[in-house]
């Protein structure tokens, strides 16, 4: 019992974290809904206007600028260890990979002979295998032609499989820091579900690890520590045990969120109109 009691509190420690005086400092605005955001190792933020058809580029002291138009409603963004750019593109319906010479690559638009929904978030592991979420809202409904709600992986070879069915709509997606755990965020029930990972890349044990979450459950991240940021009413702040330990406040409803600056100790929220920064006491998980 003693050992037990141990562990716990080593576990507590480890996820402590001190919100006090935190400071939020919006570095853009003026969008329609920005969504997507990502920071590159090159040393800027990226992030989508899903209505106006951008991919934006925020450089610290230089602002913001344009890196694609006719995104095709460019929603979640990802890069990988390459440093190559992964969009989920919601009005073509499809996954897309930008090299350094802004060529793009159609990963993934159909599945089992049927288009996709409307892909909406997306992660890289190290080692390169992909996993994305089809939802579908608003107008989209009406052009489904899958029966479920996917959550998706793509292998390093290009072989798709589903992981998840659902009747209700994933959303927000992230992976634990060792890769090891996949944690996908369902807007319908306000929960996040999490699901096990193999050296494969195959997933399994979906089970709920957060549930009863304050407003709608939209993107998500990870620190070092394994804690998860989730963004709906605030920024939700759960341990890797799905305890809630704190909720940030926003001025606008939040997004989604991303870790970033050079030691990866700041978090980006896009959230409507705006995009925020917060300098944290512990480093996000470094993604790729």
């Amino acid at each position: 019992m003693l050992r037990d009691c141990l562990l716990w509190a080593a576990a507590a420690l480890a996820s402590a974290q001190d919100f006090t005086d935190l400071r939020i400092e919006r570095i853009a605005a003026g969008f329609r809904f920005t969504e997507g955001p990502v920071w590159s190792r090159e040393g800027y933020l990226l992030f989508s206007d899903v209505p106006q058809d951008l991919i934006l580029r925020w450089t610290p002291g230089k602002g913001v600028a344009r890196l694609r138009e006719s995104s095709n409603g460019a929603n979640g963004n990802a890069f990988d260890a390459q440093g190559r750019l992964y969009t989920c593109e919601s009005r073509t319906r499809r996954v897309v990979r930008m090299d350094a010479k802004g060529q793009l690559e159609i990963l993934a638009e159909r599945f089992e002979g049927k288009r996709l929904n409307a892909p909406n978030d997306i992660v890289v592991r190290r080692d390169g295998h992909v996993y994305f979420t089809d939802p579908a809202f608003g107008a989209q409904q009406d052009t489904r032609e899958l029966d479920f709600y996917g959550v998706y992986h793509i292998s390093p070879k290009g072989e798709m499989e589903a992981i998840a069915r659902w009747q209700t709509r994933p959303n927000g997606i992230a992976l634990s820091p060792d890769g090891r755990r996949l944690f996908v965020a369902n807007s319908d029930e306000r929960q996040v579900r999490v699901f096990d990972l193999d050296r494969q890349g195959r997933a399994s044990g979906e089970r709920v690890l957060i549930a009863g979450i304050e407003g709608v459950p939209d993107g998500l991240k990870v620190d070092e520590r394994g804690n998860l940021y989730v963004a709906a009413r605030g920024i939700a702040v759960y341990t890797a045990q799905g305890k809630l330990l704190h909720t940030i406040e926003m001025p606008e409803t939040p997004s989604n969120c991303a870790f970033g600056d050079p030691d990866f100790g700041a978090l980006y929220v896009t959230a409507r109109s705006s995009v925020y920064r917060l300098r944290l006491n512990v480093k996000g998980a470094v993604p790729y």
